[in-house]
């Protein structure tokens, strides 16, 4: 049924967004931050520099590695009790709660993170090679524009992008069923590799440069700040406005989470790179976006005619 109430459209579109943003989450760390943006930089940054060695700084890779690890126990202990124990077996369930305190320890090692980075860990310059590339490395760039020109131009797309999702929120329901695509779909896979592309591009270019310290920050810094900062704050703030958010995740975004660190933790131990880890590594994400794409949602029995055929594809409203 389209027509309804304003109370019930109210907690619908809260309960949506709830629900999309605990999708949204954990496939967009998976699918962008860890598997495409980091494996098209490793790819394209082993056919640019084919025939060099490439190498990277592991202390902050380990770092990285060990945080998304953290973040992934904290997705995964919710969906673990609600698998362990049965819906009737326990007074009350403890997911919130647990969410709620998996957050706290999440945001606290995030500042932690932080600090480690800017005072105790000091991160030189890997040397690429023993001659003049190294001297190449270490010659510094001309600043485009000046300090407070970017901090300006940062606070204003920060405010345009921020005005702009509530209307892409508005719409993407629409566009599911007019382009016969499941929300999860658009949500998960189209609409972030438009939102990163910047962020893209830029982790592609210092790996054309042989940049490798710089472009994995981009993507491993990236992927750590949304699993330990961006998501335990939604369910902090959540917390204080009164919203039941938790970090259950269903089983089909921790399953992608989890496979997508393990993946990139085992791609990057070794502290070398080349074309093939990125090959293997954007293999994974297809593999995912595949996954996403198949989901369909079947109509309830009451709200289709006998006889009445559905569209392949099509969305239909519950």
């Amino acid at each position: 049924m389209r027509q309804r109430n304003g109370a019930y459209n109210s907690n619908n579109r809260s309960m949506s967004k709830k629900n999309r943003c605990g999708e949204v989450f954990p496939s967009r760390i998976c699918t962008l931050n860890l598997l495409l943006v980091l494996g098209s930089s490793l790819f394209c940054g082993g056919l640019a520099n084919f025939g060099k060695e490439q190498k990277y700084n592991l202390r902050q890779v380990h770092v990285n590695s060990l945080l998304l690890l953290l973040g992934l126990l904290c997705h995964t202990v919710p969906l673990m009790f609600q698998c362990a124990f049965s819906s009737g077996s326990l007074a009350a369930d403890p997911t919130l709660e647990i969410s709620r305190l998996s957050g706290i320890i999440m945001l606290a090692a995030y500042g932690s993170y932080l600090f480690f980075q800017l005072k105790t860990l000091r991160l030189p310059s890997v040397p690429q090679n023993q001659n003049e590339e190294e001297v190449d490395d270490d010659e510094k760039e001309d600043a485009v524009v000046g300090y407070w020109s970017a901090f300006v131009w940062l606070a204003g797309l920060t405010a345009l992008i921020a005005l702009l999702s509530e209307y892409v929120v508005d719409a993407i329901e629409g566009a599911s069923y007019s382009w016969g695509l499941s929300v999860e779909f658009i949500s998960i896979i189209l609409l972030p590799i438009v939102g990163n592309a910047t962020e893209h591009a830029s982790a592609l270019i210092f790996a054309y440069r042989n940049k490798l310290d710089i472009s994995l920050g981009v993507a491993l810094g990236s992927a750590t700040q949304i699993s330990m900062f961006v998501v335990p704050l939604n369910v902090a703030v959540a917390w204080i406005v009164g919203i039941e958010m938790d970090l259950d995740f269903k089983l089909l975004g921790t399953a992608c989470l989890a496979f997508a660190v393990v993946i990139t933790s085992f791609a990057l131990q070794d502290g070398t790179s080349h074309y093939m880890k990125g090959l293997i590594l954007m293999l994974c994400y297809i593999v995912i976006a595949a996954s996403f794409f198949a989901i369909r949602l079947h109509p309830k029995p009451s709200s289709v005619s006998i006889g009445a055929k559905t569209p392949p594809g099509r969305m239909l409203e519950a």
